[in-house]
């Protein structure tokens, strides 16, 4: 019962279903809508009652009558103690939970024109209900204002218009009451007496969701409302409004979100009292028949047996779940971050944050039409329960928990580090800002390079802006495109004045996978001076710092520059839309006069089919601090292919041309042997020779090495893989290579791959093989040089060493970071490199870390070196 067409992992296998803990039967009668309390469980079924069941003891407490069609929708409102109940007899019923009687009747504008009333949403702090009808309006009742009343008991049978008295003292709604209309039909008269219809007549049958109704269990009585026609979005949808739900916990204010018939979820603001339409999602995929949200996601369950899962602060699609293709989602409900997909075939699935199914279950005989997550209030347990009703008769109770907070490493044999333990720091400090709010980044596992934690990176973005909205900046979220992570904006405005504001744009990354640790690398843990998390130097740490320090500008009001952040979620797997993002949003971003960039990978390492480079960007060592001020540019070929051109590769073997072919790219000496390859390498100047022998000195490392690692060109051959099975006695149909070229000033990017696309092939030509010979030029990135003359430099320069009390090295690294020569070519302006960790801070290996000094000495450089540009912005207006 699992699509393998599905983008989501199955893994069921090792996760039991939940338990079912007990069985309702309705009598004879589809289960079509569910609701809960703390004391009881509502049902709504086709026969159109509402049966009350006892959540201790699991019995038929009580049955409330009268509606005349089938129970469509329940909804209870906590705040009030009242239920709503929607029906095919086109009216809303409110009663009270503490008394299960009838309160109020609500009758949609055009009455039964308003069709089946499929879904109800309340929002507590409007107190409003809201109602999605057949005839595709969306309609809604507000309770906020007090009603006169005329009397303390109230007939049904009063005159048009009369004013009618509430039948409990529970609350009083917001609109005049008045009797309900005639219905055309069931209160018409013989035709032969020439009447019109009135609320008086009688022609034997039930009145839809007439309170007059024949039925001797019928409840009653109950307050008619009305709601007017100024409280109608007419063709809301182009199809039925099969659901709906209110959003809560976010920035945009109340929002309510619905499903259509016509394959589309609708956002509407609703902050005035009247929704407005903010937003439309295409689904595509059928009918939307059930909604449901969490945080700043919704899921949109579908007809075609689809999820569709959206990000409302982007407003762009996520992912699609793929629950059984072509079985209808008739309900959803949500525990935590886990979803439970309820479908035609009665399947039940629960799937993680991360959309891996992790159980399944057959719960009904029949359709599963609806379900609810409630709290247990038990004395004897704790915990939820899943409640379903299904088209078999049948109400299950299955018991869940929410899902586990994400696994401690806790077993580690070395017995000398948890000793080591006792004498570190045991808790994150509260009181440290800076500490406190890097200890909450670093719990979420961000790994853009791993499918299955791509909704962590989204929730990290989600998590960063608001942090960073908390610390004072403004912050918006820029979608990168569908399926890829989100660029955080933020920005800290600087005071006021006559002068325009600098701007600073801080460009950063997020962390990669961890293995090998002694210690959570997901729960900040300090030891010995250093914090060990994945990315506490790479990178959330230099962010948050970088954040804490504009804040503590801003609260003392000294930051006058602007100072802009643009984070991006997927730089580990290739920086996917960055470029697209930043051409698009450039207004937003704003003028840009320097470029600051925070990247403080030690080895930063890319899978084979993305990017293929390692980096350093810490400090040299770890006694000196240091400012980079060049990477070398890359040029990744993945993959020269050669395929067999004669089948069964007997007579000239791919292999074989593959190996010559790659020999051809460089001699006995390393020298590579593109043409013109060394045309442009900048000649090393004199400066530059004392710069490297006394960084040899500090590393002990030969000047030599450290030169052709930073500013002289390289090749290399990263891999060879064959097609078909690794046997001796196979010989490969085609043979793959992934080779990358790192270039240096003032080598031209587009010269060097054209170079390398026609030697290749001309090598290739030269071995007369019946193969066939293809060539991808991947990924590219150009080399950068930073200025070492300007005042912004200078600046930085000059932090560093007034915070530190010693003159920062001036280094380069061997790798490369596309976004920097980009940003610099799309702002016009230049970038400054300023590394905040150690050498040995293993970013990207086991045990991370970083040191509470480079953390605190780093936020107070980035403060020092904003006052400074300030300062000489000043001096030069």
């Amino acid at each position: 019962m699992y699509s393998a067409a599905s983008l989501s992992r199955y893994l069921q296998s090792n996760v039991p279903p939940p338990v079912l803990i007990h069985s309702l039967h309705e009598s004879r009668s589809s289960v079509l809508s569910l609701a809960s309390n703390e004391c009881y469980i509502f049902s709504g079924s086709q026969n159109q009652d509402i049966s009350v069941w006892d959540k201790e003891t699991f019995q038929l407490k009580d049955t409330l009558r009268g509606h005349s069609g089938s129970v469509l929708c329940l909804e209870y409102a906590k705040d009030k103690k009242w239920l709503f109940s929607s029906s095919g007899d086109s009216t809303v019923r409110v009663w009270s939970t503490e008394t299960l009687e009838p309160l109020y009747i609500i009758q949609p504008y055009m009455g039964e024109g308003a069709g089946d009333l499929f879904s109800l949403a309340w929002s507590s702090a409007l107190q409003t209900i809201f109602i999605g009808c057949q005839n595709t309006s969306l309609q809604w009742f507000d309770f906020r204002e007090p009603i006169s009343r005329s009397s303390s008991s109230s007939s049904l049978r009063e005159p048009q218009g009369t004013t009618l008295g509430a039948t409990s003292g529970t609350s009083t709604p917001s609109k005049i009451a008045a009797a309900r209309q005639a219905h055309k039909f069931f209160d018409s008269y013989p035709q032969y007496e020439r009447k019109a219809a009135d609320i008086h007549a009688k022609n034997g049958k039930p009145g839809r969701g007439s309170p007059d109704s024949d039925r001797s269990d019928a409840s009653g009585p109950g307050q008619y409302l009305s709601i007017p026609a100024t409280n109608v979005i007419d063709s809301a949808h182009y199809g039925y409004i099969y659901t709906m739900t209110i959003l809560t916990g976010l920035d945009q204010g109340i929002q309510l979100a619905t499903g259509s018939g016509d394959e589309t979820v609708k956002l509407w603001t609703c902050d005035s009292g009247v929704p407005e339409l903010v937003h439309e999602f295409e689904c595509s995929h059928g009918a939307v028949l059930a909604l449901v949200a969490e945080g700043d996601t919704i899921y949109a369950g579908c007809q075609d047996g689809y999820v569709r899962v959206f990000d409302l602060e982007t407003k762009t699609f996520v992912r699609t779940i793929i629950v059984q293709e072509g079985v209808d989602i008739i309900s959803m409900s949500m525990l935590g971050s886990d979803l439970y997909t309820c479908s035609a075939d009665g399947w039940i699935k629960r799937w993680s944050a991360s959309f891996d199914c992790t159980a399944s279950w057959q719960g009904h005989d029949g359709i599963v039409l609806s379900s609810i997550i409630t709290r247990r209030n038990t004395y004897e347990s704790s915990g939820f329960y899943l409640i379903t009703g299904g088209s078999d008769d049948h109400i299950k109770v299955w018991g869940v928990t929410p899902p586990k907070p994400r696994r401690s490493v806790s077993s580690y044999e070395d017995h000398d580090v948890e000793n080591s333990n006792k004498s570190c720091i045991a808790l994150i400090d509260r009181s440290d800002t800076m500490v406190y709010a890097l200890s909450k980044f670093t719990t979420i596992p961000s790994i853009s390079s791993i499918p299955a934690h791509r909704e962590d990176c989204r929730q990290a973005a989600i998590w960063l802006r608001k942090c960073l909205g908390q610390l004072g900046a403004k912050t918006s979220l820029l979608p990168t495109g569908e399926g890829n992570n989100p660029i955080v904006l933020a920005t800290f405005q600087g005071s006021k004045g006559e002068k325009p504001k600098r701007r600073v744009l801080h460009y950063d990354v997020i962390p990669a996978p961890p293995e090998g640790w002694h210690s959570d690398p997901f729960n900040l843990t300090g030891r010995n001076g250093y914090l060990y998390g994945r990315g506490a130097t790479d990178n959330k740490g230099p962010i948050i710092a970088v954040a804490c320090a504009a804040a503590d500008l801003l609260s003392r009001r000294a930051l006058e520059v602007d100072l802009v952040f643009l984070i991006e979620g997927d730089e580990e797997c290739g920086s996917k839309g960055f470029n697209e993002t930043v051409q698009k949003h450039k207004s937003a971003i704003g003028h840009i006069d320097a470029i600051l960039v925070r990247s403080v990978l030690l080895f930063h390492s890319y899978s084979p089919g993305t990017q293929g480079y390692r980096s350093n960007s810490t400090w040299i060592a770890d006694a000196q601090p240091c400012i980079t001020y060049g990477l070398r540019g890359v040029i990744s070929a993945d993959r020269p292919d050669l395929h067999s051109g004669i089948e069964g590769g007997a007579v000239a073997e791919p292999m074989v041309d593959m190996v010559r072919l790659l020999a051809t790219l460089t001699d006995n000496n390393q020298v590579v042997q593109i043409p013109a390859f060394y045309d442009k390498v900048r000649p090393q100047t004199a400066e530059e020779k004392e710069l490297y022998k006394l960084l040899s000195a500090v590393t002990n490392r030969p000047a030599a090495l450290l030169s052709s690692r930073w500013r002289e060109p390289s090749f290399t051959i990263h891999n060879v893989e064959i097609s078909g099975p690794k046997n001796a006695t196979i010989i490969p149909s085609k043979v793959s290579s992934q080779l990358s070229l790192r270039l240096v000033p003032d080598q031209s990017l587009e010269e060097i791959v054209t170079s390398l696309r026609e030697y290749l092939q001309s090598s290739f030509n030269n071995l007369r093989s019946p193969n066939r010979l293809t060539i991808n030029v991947k990924h590219t990135a150009d080399w950068w040089l930073g200025d070492l003359e300007g005042h912004w430099f200078e600046s930085l320069e000059s932090a560093v060493r007034e915070e530190w009390g010693v003159a920062p090295l001036r280094i380069r690294e061997g790798g490369s970071i596309p976004s920097v020569p980009y940003l610099e070519k799309e702002f016009g302006c230049h970038a400054l490199h300023l590394p905040m960790g150690q050498s040995s801070d293993q970013a990207h290996l086991p045990d991370e870390r970083i040191s509470l000094i480079n953390l605190r000495k780093g936020k107070a450089v980035i403060e020092r070196f904003l006052l400074k540009i300030a300062a000489s912005c000043k001096d030069a207006s």
